[in-house]
Protein backbone atom coordinates (compact mmCIF):
# COMPACT_ATOMS: atom_id res chain seq x y z
CA UNK A 1 0.00 0.00 0.00
CA UNK A 2 1.20 4.09 -0.84
CA UNK A 3 2.41 5.78 1.91
CA UNK A 4 0.13 8.71 2.26
CA UNK A 5 2.85 10.66 3.07
CA UNK A 6 4.13 10.20 -0.25
CA UNK A 7 1.42 11.78 -1.78
CA UNK A 8 1.68 15.84 -1.56
CA UNK A 9 5.19 14.84 -3.79
CA UNK A 10 3.26 13.92 -6.69
CA UNK A 11 1.63 17.18 -6.82
CA UNK A 12 2.59 19.53 -9.47
CA UNK A 13 5.72 21.53 -8.07
CA UNK A 14 6.50 24.19 -10.70
CA UNK A 15 3.60 25.81 -12.60
CA UNK A 16 3.50 28.07 -15.12
CA UNK A 17 0.60 30.34 -15.35
CA UNK A 18 -0.44 31.39 -18.93
CA UNK A 19 -2.93 33.81 -18.02
CA UNK A 20 -3.53 36.21 -15.07
CA UNK A 21 -6.40 34.25 -13.45
CA UNK A 22 -4.44 31.35 -12.58
CA UNK A 23 -1.69 33.46 -10.82
CA UNK A 24 -4.98 35.01 -8.84
CA UNK A 25 -6.34 31.72 -7.57
CA UNK A 26 -2.99 30.15 -6.66
CA UNK A 27 -1.87 33.27 -4.44
CA UNK A 28 -5.46 33.24 -3.14
CA UNK A 29 -5.33 29.71 -2.04
CA UNK A 30 -1.54 30.34 -0.37
CA UNK A 31 -0.19 28.18 -3.21
CA UNK A 32 2.01 31.03 -5.16
CA UNK A 33 5.10 29.02 -4.11
CA UNK A 34 4.49 26.25 -6.93
CA UNK A 35 4.52 29.22 -9.67
CA UNK A 36 6.97 29.15 -12.20
CA UNK A 37 6.21 31.58 -14.09
CA UNK A 38 3.63 33.99 -15.45
CA UNK A 39 2.00 35.99 -17.88
CA UNK A 40 3.66 39.37 -18.53
CA UNK A 41 -0.48 40.15 -18.54
CA UNK A 42 -0.55 39.59 -14.83
CA UNK A 43 -2.06 41.78 -13.28
CA UNK A 44 -3.89 40.71 -9.60
CA UNK A 45 -1.98 40.26 -6.88
CA UNK A 46 0.53 43.01 -7.83
CA UNK A 47 3.11 41.72 -5.91
CA UNK A 48 3.60 38.43 -8.13
CA UNK A 49 5.03 40.84 -11.01
CA UNK A 50 7.60 41.30 -8.59
CA UNK A 51 8.09 38.15 -7.35
CA UNK A 52 7.46 35.96 -10.37
CA UNK A 53 9.61 35.31 -13.66
CA UNK A 54 6.94 36.86 -16.89
CA UNK A 55 7.08 33.92 -19.60
CA UNK A 56 4.51 34.58 -21.75
CA UNK A 57 1.75 37.34 -23.27
CA UNK A 58 -1.18 36.40 -23.90
CA UNK A 59 -1.63 35.46 -26.91
CA UNK A 60 2.07 35.21 -27.87
CA UNK A 61 4.35 33.04 -26.13
CA UNK A 62 7.36 30.77 -27.08
CA UNK A 63 7.91 27.48 -25.70
CA UNK A 64 11.18 27.76 -25.62
CA UNK A 65 11.17 30.83 -22.56
CA UNK A 66 8.18 28.73 -20.71
CA UNK A 67 10.58 25.35 -21.18
CA UNK A 68 13.12 27.37 -19.36
CA UNK A 69 11.75 27.57 -15.96
CA UNK A 70 11.23 23.92 -16.06
CA UNK A 71 7.27 23.63 -15.24
CA UNK A 72 5.81 20.14 -14.40
CA UNK A 73 2.55 21.83 -15.41
CA UNK A 74 1.17 24.55 -17.45
CA UNK A 75 -2.01 26.51 -16.99
CA UNK A 76 -3.45 27.69 -20.13
CA UNK A 77 -6.55 29.94 -20.70
CA UNK A 78 -8.66 30.31 -24.34
CA UNK A 79 -8.43 29.04 -27.71
CA UNK A 80 -6.13 31.94 -28.38
CA UNK A 81 -3.61 29.42 -26.40
CA UNK A 82 -4.56 26.73 -28.14
CA UNK A 83 -1.56 26.46 -30.49
CA UNK A 84 1.27 27.10 -27.62
CA UNK A 85 -0.50 24.33 -25.57
CA UNK A 86 -0.53 22.11 -28.54
CA UNK A 87 3.71 22.94 -28.87
CA UNK A 88 4.10 22.21 -24.92
CA UNK A 89 2.35 18.66 -25.03
CA UNK A 90 4.50 17.85 -28.16
CA UNK A 91 7.37 18.79 -25.89
CA UNK A 92 6.51 16.23 -23.03
CA UNK A 93 4.38 19.05 -20.26
CA UNK A 94 1.37 18.20 -19.12
CA UNK A 95 -1.06 20.88 -19.96
CA UNK A 96 -4.62 21.79 -18.39
CA UNK A 97 -5.90 23.87 -20.78
CA UNK A 98 -8.84 25.94 -19.12
CA UNK A 99 -12.26 28.09 -21.54
CA UNK A 100 -14.33 29.04 -19.06
CA UNK A 101 -16.78 31.98 -20.29
CA UNK A 102 -19.31 32.33 -17.36
CA UNK A 103 -19.60 33.00 -13.37
CA UNK A 104 -19.65 29.15 -13.19
CA UNK A 105 -17.16 28.36 -15.32
CA UNK A 106 -14.63 30.87 -13.60
CA UNK A 107 -16.18 28.94 -9.92
CA UNK A 108 -15.35 25.64 -11.71
CA UNK A 109 -11.86 27.11 -12.50
CA UNK A 110 -11.03 27.98 -9.03
CA UNK A 111 -11.86 24.75 -7.87
CA UNK A 112 -10.25 22.47 -10.34
CA UNK A 113 -7.26 24.63 -9.37
CA UNK A 114 -7.64 23.68 -5.61
CA UNK A 115 -7.79 20.68 -6.63
CA UNK A 116 -4.43 20.56 -8.57
CA UNK A 117 -2.85 21.86 -5.58
CA UNK A 118 -4.92 19.69 -2.29
CA UNK A 119 -6.15 23.14 -1.68
CA UNK A 120 -10.08 21.92 -2.25
CA UNK A 121 -11.15 23.66 1.14
CA UNK A 122 -9.54 26.76 0.79
CA UNK A 123 -10.96 26.69 -3.14
CA UNK A 124 -14.52 26.32 -1.84
CA UNK A 125 -13.82 28.51 0.84
CA UNK A 126 -12.94 31.29 -2.24
CA UNK A 127 -15.63 30.61 -4.00
CA UNK A 128 -18.57 30.91 -1.15
CA UNK A 129 -16.82 34.42 -0.95
CA UNK A 130 -17.27 35.14 -4.24
CA UNK A 131 -20.87 33.81 -4.37
CA UNK A 132 -21.80 36.25 -1.09
CA UNK A 133 -20.60 39.25 -3.05
CA UNK A 134 -22.55 38.44 -5.66
CA UNK A 135 -25.28 37.94 -3.72
CA UNK A 136 -24.91 41.01 -1.51
CA UNK A 137 -24.70 43.16 -5.34
CA UNK A 138 -27.69 41.09 -6.72
CA UNK A 139 -30.07 41.98 -3.82
CA UNK A 140 -29.11 45.94 -3.40
CA UNK A 141 -30.00 46.03 -7.12
CA UNK A 142 -33.00 44.35 -6.97
CA UNK A 143 -34.13 47.87 -5.19
CA UNK A 144 -33.01 50.17 -8.30
CA UNK A 145 -36.30 52.22 -9.27
CA UNK A 146 -35.04 51.32 -13.38
CA UNK A 147 -32.53 48.57 -15.08
CA UNK A 148 -30.76 50.82 -17.75
CA UNK A 149 -30.10 48.83 -21.37
CA UNK A 150 -26.42 48.66 -21.04
CA UNK A 151 -23.86 48.38 -23.85
CA UNK A 152 -20.75 46.31 -23.03
CA UNK A 153 -17.84 47.28 -25.35
CA UNK A 154 -14.75 44.65 -25.39
CA UNK A 155 -13.01 46.24 -28.65
CA UNK A 156 -13.47 49.17 -31.10
CA UNK A 157 -12.55 47.77 -34.41
CA UNK A 158 -14.32 45.85 -34.84
CA UNK A 159 -16.91 46.33 -32.43
CA UNK A 160 -16.66 43.31 -30.43
CA UNK A 161 -19.75 43.56 -27.28
CA UNK A 162 -19.09 41.65 -24.05
CA UNK A 163 -17.69 38.05 -23.35
CA UNK A 164 -20.49 35.74 -20.90
CA UNK A 165 -19.10 36.23 -17.64
CA UNK A 166 -19.55 40.14 -18.17
CA UNK A 167 -22.69 40.00 -19.34
CA UNK A 168 -23.85 38.36 -16.34
CA UNK A 169 -21.91 40.66 -13.72
CA UNK A 170 -24.04 43.21 -15.81
CA UNK A 171 -27.19 41.86 -14.84
CA UNK A 172 -26.24 41.24 -11.04
CA UNK A 173 -25.45 45.03 -11.02
CA UNK A 174 -28.97 45.69 -11.65
CA UNK A 175 -28.47 46.24 -16.07
CA UNK A 176 -30.24 44.98 -18.97
CA UNK A 177 -27.26 43.42 -21.62
CA UNK A 178 -28.60 44.99 -24.74
CA UNK A 179 -26.33 42.20 -26.22
CA UNK A 180 -26.73 39.11 -23.87
CA UNK A 181 -27.75 37.07 -26.61
CA UNK A 182 -24.41 37.04 -28.39
CA UNK A 183 -22.36 37.30 -24.96
CA UNK A 184 -23.17 33.33 -24.93
CA UNK A 185 -21.34 32.74 -28.27
CA UNK A 186 -18.10 30.73 -27.38
CA UNK A 187 -15.58 32.75 -29.96
CA UNK A 188 -15.14 36.89 -30.13
CA UNK A 189 -15.98 36.58 -34.08
CA UNK A 190 -19.38 35.66 -32.82
CA UNK A 191 -19.74 38.71 -30.65
CA UNK A 192 -18.92 41.26 -33.26
CA UNK A 193 -21.81 43.86 -34.07
CA UNK A 194 -22.26 46.41 -36.62
CA UNK A 195 -22.80 50.51 -35.88
CA UNK A 196 -26.61 50.59 -37.20
CA UNK A 197 -27.68 47.26 -35.00
CA UNK A 198 -26.40 48.50 -31.78
CA UNK A 199 -28.02 51.99 -32.32
CA UNK A 200 -31.50 49.22 -33.02
CA UNK A 201 -30.82 47.76 -29.58
CA UNK A 202 -31.01 51.79 -27.93
CA UNK A 203 -28.51 51.04 -25.05
CA UNK A 204 -28.87 53.80 -22.59
CA UNK A 205 -25.31 52.83 -20.96
CA UNK A 206 -22.49 52.35 -22.48
CA UNK A 207 -19.43 50.30 -20.57
CA UNK A 208 -15.95 50.10 -22.40
CA UNK A 209 -13.07 47.77 -21.11
CA UNK A 210 -10.68 47.61 -24.43
CA UNK A 211 -8.42 44.86 -23.71
CA UNK A 212 -4.39 46.60 -23.88
CA UNK A 213 -5.63 50.20 -24.49
CA UNK A 214 -7.30 53.18 -22.75
CA UNK A 215 -11.04 53.44 -23.79
CA UNK A 216 -11.61 56.88 -25.50
CA UNK A 217 -14.93 58.28 -25.53
CA UNK A 218 -15.14 61.08 -28.01
CA UNK A 219 -14.12 58.08 -30.82
CA UNK A 220 -16.82 56.35 -29.71
CA UNK A 221 -18.62 59.28 -30.07
CA UNK A 222 -17.35 60.26 -33.65
CA UNK A 223 -18.27 56.45 -34.47
CA UNK A 224 -21.60 56.62 -34.20
CA UNK A 225 -21.95 60.44 -36.45
CA UNK A 226 -25.57 60.43 -37.48
CA UNK A 227 -26.94 57.53 -35.76
CA UNK A 228 -29.02 58.06 -32.46
CA UNK A 229 -27.73 56.36 -29.43
CA UNK A 230 -29.52 57.53 -26.05
CA UNK A 231 -26.18 56.75 -24.06
CA UNK A 232 -24.17 59.35 -26.46
CA UNK A 233 -27.55 61.91 -26.05
CA UNK A 234 -26.69 61.44 -22.16
CA UNK A 235 -23.46 61.36 -21.72
CA UNK A 236 -23.34 57.96 -20.03
CA UNK A 237 -20.16 56.61 -21.25
CA UNK A 238 -17.84 54.65 -18.89
CA UNK A 239 -14.89 52.96 -18.80
CA UNK A 240 -13.80 49.63 -16.39
CA UNK A 241 -9.99 48.39 -17.04
CA UNK A 242 -9.86 45.11 -18.75
CA UNK A 243 -7.85 43.85 -16.11
CA UNK A 244 -10.13 44.81 -13.14
CA UNK A 245 -13.37 42.51 -15.62
CA UNK A 246 -12.21 40.64 -18.62
CA UNK A 247 -10.00 38.28 -16.55
CA UNK A 248 -11.89 35.21 -15.70
CA UNK A 249 -11.16 34.54 -12.34
CA UNK A 250 -11.79 36.24 -8.57
CA UNK A 251 -10.78 39.89 -9.83
CA UNK A 252 -14.01 39.87 -12.33
CA UNK A 253 -15.99 39.78 -9.48
CA UNK A 254 -13.78 41.00 -6.47
CA UNK A 255 -13.00 44.48 -9.14
CA UNK A 256 -15.03 44.72 -11.70
CA UNK A 257 -18.81 43.68 -10.28
CA UNK A 258 -18.69 46.57 -7.44
CA UNK A 259 -17.70 49.35 -10.30
CA UNK A 260 -20.47 48.01 -12.69
CA UNK A 261 -22.81 48.37 -9.34
CA UNK A 262 -21.42 51.75 -8.73
CA UNK A 263 -21.83 52.79 -12.25
CA UNK A 264 -25.75 51.49 -12.67
CA UNK A 265 -26.75 52.51 -9.02
CA UNK A 266 -25.54 56.30 -9.98
CA UNK A 267 -27.58 56.14 -13.17
CA UNK A 268 -30.58 54.89 -11.28
CA UNK A 269 -30.53 57.93 -8.68
CA UNK A 270 -29.72 60.52 -11.52
CA UNK A 271 -32.85 59.31 -13.53
CA UNK A 272 -34.41 58.98 -9.74
CA UNK A 273 -33.79 62.94 -9.11
CA UNK A 274 -35.24 63.66 -12.27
Amino acid sequence: MANNASRPRRLPQRIACLSTEAVEVLYALGEEARIAGISGFTVHPPRARKEKSKISGFSSAHSERILAVRPDLVLAFSDMQGEICRELVQAGLEVHHFNQRSIEGIFAMIETIGRLVAAEEKARALVAGLEAQIEAVRSEASSLPRRPRVYFEEWDEPMICGIQWASELIGIAGGCDVCADLAVAPGAGARVIEKSALAARRPEMVIASWCGKKFRAERFVERFAGLDLPAIASGDLYEIKSSDILSPGPAAIRHGLPQLAAIIRRWAERRTIQ
